[in-house]
């Protein structure tokens, strides 16, 4: 008897989803709850886990096909998900036929029927782990996989790509094939994912509705830096996870709120909605694109709980397992494009949101203290926001009650 297998539901709001990839192919054993295709929605993917054991039957929707949330998209056969063991007898028979080797010789059988299962191996890759093999040049049919029932990971493609296991040797091409002209010029077409899709589109929206300006600040890093390297033994070893920076400017950002609610405030057609809470959306680098996973209620927690919560969202927008209920909402944007060396940029706002701040890389450069010229650890800010809610003095002041605080975190502890 046949199961059917269907598009879960998404989260609230999203109908509607992209096949990206099957991780199972028609006749494989899958077990109960075991992904066997994803998803591709607005903002993450998603796997689709089998609903009983048994062999997958018939795929009824093809990789980047648009689904709705309860459509059908394969059958799963009931039964066993172990593959069946060949009888003796009728093995010896299929190898006859098929590799009627004669005394002496070595058969092919076992290299043939092992091709297909490491066809279907290389195949059962997450978006995450695909993107990795593409980018790295890694044989993923070389590695031994460290994820759930031994799937592949993307941190065991990186390990490899760097010498941790060695991928294969290519095979030479054949001397008759010609090398290609010098010169010679390719293009390459790639359908935009979905998510991809989705950026472009709030992006565009961002700029035709809201009216954008862009100011910027520097602040000394020298203070944040000196405490960080005090106490960032400390801190690690009592909450075990590491001092960064983004605890520092994000508790500098909630002090600052306070002072410019508008900052963390939407437009709601002719009504402005104003927060008494600040949830912060962090930037956050994923295979497939840029992801803004929120950090709640940020104004209450301590910077341990910061540190932990963006650490574990860095790692599981890598990995492709964020949530969708874990992206949605957000009242105040923190993008860290110093993290890739940027020096200066002009962020973009996340609609609804009123504003962003952006970091950069911290550079040493001569500035002038008390009358001295001296060396200082510098970093760009750049706040943009929407001037139909935020005038300007509101961001600048917002901007230097941020570059006030990280100058000198006892303002963080005092709450000035």
């Amino acid at each position: 008897m046949a199961t059917d297998v269907v598009v879960p539901t998404l989260g609230e709001s999203i109908t509607e989803a992209t096949l990206g990839q099957w991780l199972k192919q028609p006749g494989d054993p899958v077990k109960a709850d075991e992904p066997i295709a994803s998803l591709e929605t607005d903002k993450v993917a998603v796997e689709v886990n089998a609903p009983i054991a048994g062999t997958l039957g018939e795929q009824l929707v093809a990789e980047g096909d648009n689904v709705e949330v309860g459509a059908l998209i394969a059958r799963i056969e009931a039964g066993d998900a172990a593959a069946p063991k060949p009888d003796a007898g009728k093995a010896g028979k299929a190898e006859t036929a098929v590799n009627p080797a004669g005394p002496g010789e070595t058969p092919a059988l076992k290299e043939d029927a092992a091709a297909p299962k490491a066809k279907d191996d290389a195949q059962a890759l997450s978006p995450a782990v695909r993107r990795a093999v593409i980018e790295t040049g890694v044989d993923p049919a070389s590695l031994k996989g460290s994820g759930k029932d031994g799937r592949l990971t993307k941190d065991d493609v990186l390990a490899a790509a760097k010498g941790g296991t060695p991928a294969p040797a290519k095979p030479a091409p054949p001397a008759e094939k010609a090398a290609p002209a010098t010169g010679e010029r390719h293009e390459e077409r790639v359908r935009m994912t979905r998510l991809r899709q989705t950026i472009a589109s709030r992006l565009k929206e961002a700029q035709n509705t809201a009216a954008l300006l862009t100011t910027f600040n520097d602040v000394d890093m020298t203070a944040v830096m000196d405490a960080r390297g005090r106490y960032k033994d400390l801190f690690e070893k009592k909450h075990g996870i590491r001092l960064g920076f983004m605890g520092f400017f994000v508790k500098a950002v909630a002090l600052a709120a306070r002072d410019v609610p508008s900052v963390n405030a939407f437009i709601e057609g002719d009504e402005i909605v104003y927060h008494d809470y600040l949830d912060v959306s962090v930037a956050v680098s994923a295979p497939n694109g840029l992801v803004v996973p929120v950090i709640r209620n940020a104004d209450a927690m301590s910077f341990a709980e910061i540190e932990k919560t963006i650490a574990d969202f860095g790692k599981r927008a890598k990995d492709g397992t964020l949530k969708i209920d874990e992206m949605k909402g957000g009242t105040f944007t923190i993008s860290n494009g110093g993290v890739f060396g940027s020096l200066l940029s002009t962020p973009i706002i996340n609609p609804p949101q009123s504003a962003v701040l952006g970091m950069h890389r911290i550079e040493e450069r001569p500035v002038v203290v008390d009358g001295q010229i001296v060396i200082r650890p510098m970093m760009y800010l750049a706040l943009s926001y929407d001037h139909r809610l935020v005038d300007g003095r509101e961001a600048v002041t917002f901007l230097v009650r941020v570059k006030e605080a990280i100058e000198d975190p006892t303002r963080l502890l005092i709450d000035l």
